[in-house]
C-alpha cells in the first residue's frame, strides 16, 4: 500500500478546521481545538489507533462547543475518506470491545460506503470538561457520514462520564485501525458487488 495520508480543510463562518490523518502511523499527534477535553479524547483515539494526527481547529467557542465538535468531526472524516481512497487491499470490518475501570465500551466498523450511526450511551453528567456530552454523539455522527462509514459505539457498562468518553474514542481509534489494516490476500475491495 501507499502512503494512506488524508488532509481536509473546512471554513465557514462559524469555525476553521484543518486535520491531516497518517492511517499508518505510530500514534503521534498535535491536537488543538480550543476544548481540553476535546483534544484529550482525539488524543486517545490518534495513540490508540496508532494514527499520526495534526488538527488545528479555530470555531466560535464563545457561543458554544456545538459547532467545533461537529465539524471537527465532518473534516476528520473526509480526512480518513481520503486516505483511504478507493479501500482496496483492506480489512474493511474492525471491532473492539474495551474495557476502562467500571466501563465497557463497543466499537465496530464497517467500512462499506454506507454512512450510518448507531450510538448509545447515556452519560449521567451534561458536561465533561468544556465538553457537552451530547456533543459526543454529534461528534461520531459528523465522522460516520462523512467517511461513508458504518459505525456502532456502545456503552455495555458504566457510570462515570470522562470513562465513558475515553473507552468510546480509544474504542473507536482501535476498530478504525483495524477495519483500514490491509488483509494481503485480497488485492481489490471487499465486496460482492466490486466497489465500495
Amino acid at each position: 500500500m501507499q502512503d494512506r495520508i488524508g488532509s481536509c480543510t473546512r471554513k465557514t463562518k462559524e469555525t476553521e478546521i484543518t486535520i491531516t490523518i497518517n492511517l499508518d502511523g505510530q500514534g503521534r499527534n498535535h491536537i488543538d481545538t480550543g476544548i481540553p477535553f476535546f483534544d484529550h479524547m482525539l488524543n486517545g483515539f490518534a495513540r490508540h489507533g496508532l494514527f499520526d494526527l495534526e488538527v488545528e481547529a479555530v470555531g466560535d467557542l464563545d457561543v458554544d462547543c456545538h459547532h467545533t465538535v461537529e465539524d471537527t468531526g465532518i473534516v476528520l472524516g473526509q480526512a480518513v475518506a481520503n486516505a483511504l481512497g478507493d479501500k482496496a487491499g483492506i480489512k474493511r470490518y474492525g471491532y473492539f470491545l474495551l474495557p476502562m475501570d467500571e466501563t465497557l465500551a463497543l466499537s465496530a466498523i464497517d467500512l462499506s460506503g454506507r454512512p450510518y450511526l448507531n450510538f448509545d450511551a447515556d452519560f449521567p453528567t451534561e458536561h465533561i470538561g468544556g465538553l457537552d456530552t451530547e456533543m459526543i454523539r454529534e461528534f461520531f455522527y459528523a465522522v460516520s457520514y462523512s467517511a461513508a462509514m458504518n459505525l456502532h459505539l456502545k456503552i455495555l457498562d458504566g457510570g462515570n462520564s470522562h470513562h465513558m468518553a475515553e473507552a468510546l474514542f480509544k474504542a473507536f481509534g482501535k476498530s478504525l485501525d483495524a477495519a483500514t489494516m490491509a488483509e494481503p490476500r485480497m488485492n481489490g475491495v471487499w465486496s460482492t458487488k466490486g466497489s465500495l
